[in-house]
This record gives C-alpha cells, structure tokens and sequence, in this order.
C-alpha cells in the first residue's frame, strides 16, 4: 500500500514539518524586523525628546523676567520732608578772642593790681637750669629817682606813672631790672625811644651797691604795651665789664626775659578772664 505524504502507516495523518519549520522561520524575521523598527523609532523617539529639551533650554521664555520681576515687592516710597526739624547755623561769625596785649596796653583795661611782688613773686628766679636769688625791691612814683642820668628826664617828660624795681644776683653778679608803666603803649613807646642813661641800680638784701659811675656795667631797654623794662647788671666788685663777661650778658638776659614773660602773662590773664565773663544782656 502506497503511503501518502501525510499520514503514517495506520491510516493517521502526520503534520508537514517541512512547511511548519518553514512557517517558523518566517514569524521569526518577521519578529526581527519588528524589534529592529521598533528600536529605530525608540531611538528616533529619544533623540527628538533630547533635542526638544536642548531647544528649550537654550531659548528661556524671554518673559519668565518681567513675571519674575512683576512678583517682586514695590519699592517703599521715601518721605519727602523730615519729622525732625533741621539745625540752624548762625551766619554770624564769633567774635574773635581778645588780645593779651590789649589788655597790657592801656591803663583803662590794665586793671590787675600791679606790685613789685605781682610782677617778681617767690624768692628765686629760674630760667633753664639759671637759679638767681632775689635781692631787694622798691616802688616808687617818683620816676626820675629811680633813674641815672638823662633817664630820668625822659621818664618824666613822657608822664610815667612809677616805677617797679627789683635786683637778682648770682655767683657774684647782680642784675636790676625796673619796670616804667605809662598810662598809653604809644608814651611807653616813646620813652623807649628816647632813652639814654639808665636804671638806677638797687642795692640791699645782700647786694652791695654796684654799677655806679665810675664802673662800666651792661644795660638794656625793651618794652610791651604801655611797660618799659630796663636792666643794668655788673659785678658786685666793682669790676668793669667787657664783651668777654658772657655770665652778666646771660644774667641780664634772663632777667629781662622773665620780666617780659610776667608782664605778657599778666594781659593773658585778663584776657581770659574777659573771653568768660557773661556778657550783659
């Protein structure tokens, strides 16, 4: 009996397993084909949502400035005037402080009292590391008396008011200083102006009288305001003296300067006690 393709030797069909295997293959590309467009378009997919991205990130919404800054708070506005009232500045200028001179200048503002201890306090002059001892003193309204030579003259012809004497010593020298006050700096001006002679020298309290004529002694003339100071120092020996004798050129000066620096520390005085005085009203 012939056998047909299809069926065994029982009479039963048998399957075509060529044309399944064949059927097989042909679902498999199929599926191949299948995964590899479907990966495509994944890919495809993937590449257009990155370049979605890339473009949105490099064009910001142009407005996402104006609605952040249309979010933010507005600015508070600023008081035009001030609650507290401002300051005021006098356009006046203060007046300027007084002059110490003034005050050392004119007898009408002069009013401190003036004695030979006002003007030569302590028993000691010292200047620098220079200590002199103080000899005697004198006040006298009767100037020319306590002038030498054509001094005295000048002293009275000028309306000199007194003057203040007082002698330092030291080591064998001795200095006097007198000290003519005028009503007015110009008449003190003048007197200084004129002068000729000298001061009277003043002995006692452990000075024997010197610079006497016939001795030859240094003096010296300086004023301020309406006070002249004279000096005329030696020695107390006798001796005459020269250019050589640097010790009574030194007392001299000393003296003469701590006279000047009395008579200037006096207008300062005043002057400051007249920039604290209240003014009346």
């Amino acid at each position: 009996m012939n056998r047909h393709d299809g069926e065994d030797g029982y009479g039963k069909s048998t399957p075509d397993w060529g044309a399944l295997a064949d059927a097989s293959a042909a679902r498999s590309r199929r599926r191949r084909w299948l995964l590899v467009g479907g990966g495509v378009f994944a890919t495809g997919a993937i590449a257009a949502l990155v370049a979605t991205s890339v473009v949105s990130v490099g064009n910001p919404d142009a407005n996402a400035s104006d609605r952040a800054a249309s979010k933010l708070p507005a600015v508070a506005e600023l008081p035009s005037e001030s609650a507290e009232p401002e300051p005021n500045f006098s356009s006046v200028a203060p007046p300027p402080p007084p002059n110490p001179k003034d005050y050392v200048s004119s007898a009408d503002k002069d009013q401190a009292p003036l004695t030979a201890e006002s003007l030569f306090p302590g028993a000691k002059l010292t200047l620098a590391d220079r200590s002199y001892q103080k000899g005697a003193t004198t006040t006298t309204t009767n100037c020319a008396a306590a002038a030498q030579g054509a001094l005295g003259s000048i002293l009275a012809s000028n309306s000199c008011d007194q003057v203040i004497r007082a002698t330092f010593r030291k080591d064998g020298v001795a200095v006097t200083v007198g000290v003519a006050v005028f009503e007015k700096e110009a008449q003190a001006l003048k007197a200084k102006a004129q002068a000729e002679g000298g001061i009277a020298s003043l002995s006692g309290a452990g000075v024997p009288t010197f610079c006497r004529a016939p001795s030859v002694c240094r003096k010296t003339a300086n004023s301020y305001g309406r006070y002249v100071y004279f000096t005329v120092g030696g020695f107390v020996s006798g001796q005459n003296v020269t250019t050589a004798d640097k010790d009574v050129f030194t007392a001299g000066d000393d003296v003469a300067e701590f006279t000047f620096q009395q008579i200037l520390a006096r207008g300062q005085a005043q002057a400051s006690a007249a920039a604290t005085r209240p003014v009346d009203p």
